[in-house]
């Protein structure tokens, strides 16, 4: 992966990024990660989620709409294990995660609101591959996002 600093990105191409709002925190492993976006939209059931970790994700960052929901998380240790296992450099969840101390150890940047024991639902409900919009940003597929200990920036084309 190339090594870089949202500061200085947005240093370098200020407004032509969105810059998400700081409403997450690091859980996984990698703190730093990037990657072309793929979205899902779900609320407490994360069969899509799995889903999607279980396709080759190389080079791709997973990004979540939960609509900030506390009522159980979207991922654990399994399924973070799952993604990094299948090239998935990062996800970010618009909720929340549990296994927090787990999902620590594993090779994937994991963004989210706040962590939760409740596990999900599995109704296989979701949808894939749509506009979102949270944290003051619009996440599309086919982007770009850059992620780490300093915030979240989004660009229409590949930066690194």
């Amino acid at each position: 992966m190339t090594v870089f600093k949202t500061t200085d990105l947005y240093d370098d191409y200020l407004e032509d990024l969105q810059v998400a709002a700081p409403i997450f925190r690091d859980f996984g492993g990698k703190t730093a990660f990037s990657g072309k976006i793929v979205t899902l939209k779900a609320v407490d059931d994360n069969s899509f989620l799995k889903t999607s970790f279980e396709q080759d994700g190389t080079g791709k960052v997973l990004v979540v709409d939960a609509s900030a929901s506390m009522r159980c998380a979207m991922m654990g240790d399994m399924m973070a294990a799952l993604g990094a296992t299948n090239g998935w450099q990062g996800v970010i969840i618009h909720g929340c995660i549990r296994d927090s101390v787990d999902v620590g150890k594993v090779d994937i940047g994991v963004k989210a609101l706040a962590t939760t024991p409740r596990k999900s639902t599995k109704r296989n409900q979701g949808v894939l591959n749509i506009p979102l919009h949270f944290a003051d940003v619009t996440f599309n597929p086919g982007e770009y996002v850059y992620a780490d200990e300093d915030g979240i920036v989004l660009s229409k084309t590949k930066l690194l």
